[in-house]
């Protein structure tokens, strides 16, 4: 989807407790913090884009690039309204997950020298299938009220690209943010369906096969 969008070979990183960022998906975020407003606006003077990587479990505050996990999304700054006390509001959209291999810098926060991470995906029977079931599981979450805004909603309906439906619902719809880094960290395009539909059933307490 994002796949023609050269990436920078290095990137801000803005690590968050609870912040991941999938492929193809939004993420709306206020940046307050004095050295993110700095990142922020390193960002926009170069590539419009940051990653934001999910802080470790006690990891927070952070305080080095050992706090954060290593697999992260890197994102497009959308749209940027500044506000007249320094802050910012954002819209960042998900391209590419990225693994760091090396720090430009740590401080005020990070630089990331990132190496673009592709999933692997062979078209097949069982790929359809597992599709299938999640379409399958958000149809019983719709039922219950949780619906994504109508226009990804009719995304999701006539959704080929089973990559896109795996990332789109574990970012929207699985709370815990340690299972959505392991979604985020899985490559392979079957099995990151399986932790999904895994994951939405235990969340949602649904047991339907």
């Amino acid at each position: 989807m994002h796949d023609s969008i050269t990436l920078p070979v290095q990137v801000p990183v803005m690590p968050l407790p609870g912040g991941l960022l999938f492929p193809h998906a939004l993420l709306p975020l206020h940046i307050f913090e004095p050295r993110y407003q700095e990142m922020l606006e390193l960002a926009l003077s170069e590539h419009r884009m940051f990653c934001v990587a999910l802080v470790k479990p006690q990891r927070a505050p952070w305080k080095s690039t050992g706090d954060f996990f290593h697999i992260a999304g890197v994102g497009l700054i959308r749209a940027c309204v500044g506000r007249g006390d320094g802050t910012s509001n954002l819209i960042l959209q998900g391209l590419r997950r990225v693994r760091f291999h090396a720090f430009e810098q740590s401080a005020p926060f990070p630089i990331a020298r990132i190496e673009p991470l592709k999933s692997k995906a062979r078209p097949s029977v069982e790929t359809d299938a597992l599709g299938a079931k999640v379409i399958e599981l958000y149809s019983k979450l719709k039922e219950n009220g949780r619906q994504l805004p109508e226009k990804v909603d009719r995304y999701l309906s006539h959704l080929a690209d089973a990559e896109a439906l795996a990332d789109l619902m574990a970012a929207t719809f699985i709370n815990d943010p340690l299972r959505r880094q392991q979604i985020l960290e899985e490559l392979a395009i079957n099995q990151r369906l399986r932790l999904v539909i895994q994951y939405l059933r235990e969340e949602t307490g649904n047991a339907a096969a």
